[in-house]
């Protein structure tokens, strides 16, 4: 089976050390990405860590088509424990960063400690090398320590900016903390690029309680991996280079229409299911009409980015793409797509992740009337980032602060509910509850079966498989690390050619992925009481023993010790 290959980088801030390890056995288990991080960080964070202390572990890992030149595969994994929803996350990030980083020639690194300074943490190829009298020559180390207290409070592009003055290392090789990371604030983000994020679950604000700023990748040493079938890869990138598709216009906001006209755009605080009034106003076409230039990721033809400007303004942003759309446009009724362009560049320089923050805002605005009021949406932005005022209490996320406004907790797991409406897709109800990260649309995206008619929107029946099977390959792509749009080019036909191994096997370690988020989460007090949803719906407790029963968990949701005697403990 095809995996990523090279060594385990564990870096130790606190001490400022570094150390690696091989992990092979890991590799060719779990292929890279969220596979091998997750299988790290199960074994290697405490069950009773917390998240923002020193024992919490962040884990950036990269996979085997990394090393390649197919579409779909310029992005990478973060894995952390959450400090929003207290349980196992993964979530990757687009950009130029997965090449910069498989360039150092570790398959996954590991930051552990916390620091006593501010830090950039340098990551390359070097190896310390030794004279013929034993004594260390000037080779170029592993890892260097950059104490950075001036940049304390600094943006993302303003780290970027300082980074690449002083050692050429633009926004391209950079995983940066903002503002809201060093705050703390529980749905921080890790940015690189300046503008494409590691969303959800608050990992910068890990990375920011360990007193790191950024983090650099580069060198000349990414592994050579051997694609099993070279052509099937080529095919896969002239495909994305040449059929004509929305997002190569549009982005994610091509569905924006489809889904208010479903009933499916969460709007005033999820009050309602349609903007019916305001939806011309940041729809798709509203975004084309700012876009100025194709945007794209390392090496992928597709070409879905939405680089936009306002020419009246001046305000230069990426994106906004439809969950921050939904987020900062129809769910605090807000119609205009300029709002939502500052809203989104808010987010970005200050590291933090649109749905969480348009959300919690949303809440805000829900508990004093003040819905479609943007200059008061972009002071709480920047608000929470810095935790002043009421942006102090924001920072904390909807399931901790909703009994303070008095508001309805738009939630599961602590993590908040993104846009696409589980009231009008039950398949996409269960998909939200049953996810080890909580309200995520990216664990299985069982809703684009229902919104393309595939599968009946209403009710559960038939869609427990799906769900199980859909859950399980998006673990196997987040491993990859393949981008989730690439699916209308990768038939399972094509995925067997690629790994070398046939599509059932590698389903199965997509299940062993999510059997052992569930089992961390399960030891951190996780069960069927936590998989639950704001709102009811005929058939769901049915069909959550269902989804238990096809994994073989138990009827509180817990994954049996047995089941992961394939999966030992490693060193």
């Amino acid at each position: 089976m095809l995996h990523t290959r090279g060594e385990l980088l564990t870096i130790d801030v606190g001490e400022r050390t570094w150390t690696t390890t091989h992990i092979d056995d890991v590799l060719e288990t779990f292929i890279g990405g969220r596979g091998v991080a997750t299988k790290l960080a199960h074994d290697r964070i405490p069950f009773d860590a917390d998240p923002l202390g020193s024992e919490n572990r962040v884990y950036f890992s990269t996979g085997p088509f990394q090393t390649s030149q197919m579409s779909y595969t310029g992005r990478m994994n973060a894995t952390s424990l959450s400090p929003l929803t207290d349980g196992l996350v993964s979530t990757n990030a687009g950009g130029y960063l997965s090449r910069n980083f498989a360039d150092t020639g570790y398959s996954c690194v590991e930051i552990v400690g916390e620091s006593n300074e501010l830090l950039a943490v340098h990551v390359t190829d070097g190896v310390d090398e030794c004279n013929s009298s034993g004594n260390e020559t000037s080779s170029r180390s592993r890892v260097r320590f950059e104490p950075v207290p001036e940049l304390e409070g600094a943006t993302v592009s303003e780290t970027s900016a300082m980074m690449d003055d002083r050692h050429g290392l633009d926004s391209e090789h950079l995983v940066t903390v903002g503002p809201a990371g060093e705050n703390q604030v529980r749905y921080a983000c890790l940015m690189t690029y300046d503008s494409r994020a590691f969303g959800r679950g608050g990992l910068g604000a890990v990375l920011g309680s360990k007193n790191v700023k950024t983090i650099s990748f580069e060198g000349d040493s990414r592994p050579s991996i051997d694609v099993p079938d070279e052509e099937v890869a080529g095919e896969i990138h002239r495909d994305a280079a040449t059929k004509e598709h929305i997002m190569k216009r549009q982005g994610t906001t091509g569905g924006v229409d489809l889904k208010n006209d479903m009933f499916s755009l969460p709007t005033r605080y999820f009050e309602r299911m349609d903007f019916d009034e305001g939806v011309d106003g940041i729809n798709g076409a509203a975004v084309e009409s700012k876009k100025y230039k194709r945007g794209t990721c390392s090496l992928c033809a597709f070409a879905c980015k939405l680089p936009t400007r306002d020419e009246e303004t001046g305000l230069e942003t990426e994106g906004p793409e439809y969950e921050t759309v939904f987020s900062f446009g129809s769910n605090l009724l807000v119609d205009d797509i300029v709002s939502v362009m500052k809203s989104n560049d808010l987010c970005d320089d200050l590291g933090l992740d649109t749905i969480s923050a348009g959300v919690s805002i949303g809440a805000y605005l829900a508990a004093e009337d003040q819905f479609g009021n943007s200059g008061l949406i972009h002071d709480l932005v920047e608000k929470i980032a810095y935790r002043e005022g009421v942006g102090n209490l924001l920072a904390e996320g909807v399931d901790r602060i909703h009994d303070d406004l008095g508001v309805k907790n738009w939630t599961t797991k602590g993590l908040e509910f993104p846009g696409h409406d589980g009231r009008v897709l039950h398949g996409r109800a269960l998909g939200y509850a049953t996810a080890n990260r909580g309200a995520d649309h990216m664990y299985s995206k069982i809703h684009n079966l229902e919104y393309e008619g595939t599968i009946d929107p209403e009710g559960f029946d038939g869609k427990v498989g799906h769900l199980v099977e859909l859950q399980n390959l998006k673990a196997v792509k987040d491993s990859a690390v393949i981008c989730r749009f690439s699916t209308s080019y990768l038939s399972d036909e094509r995925y067997e050619q690629l790994f070398g191994i046939d599509s059932d096997t590698l389903l199965e370690v997509g299940a062993r992925i999510v059997e052992l988020e569930r089992h961390f989460n399960n030891q951190r007090g996780f069960d069927r009481f936590d998989d639950v949803l704001p709102y009811e719906l005929d058939g769901f407790e049915d069909a959550l023993d269902e989804y238990y029963a096809q994994r073989g968990w138990t009827e509180t949701g817990v994954v049996p010790e047995a089941k992961l005697e394939d999966a030992k403990t490693t060193d």
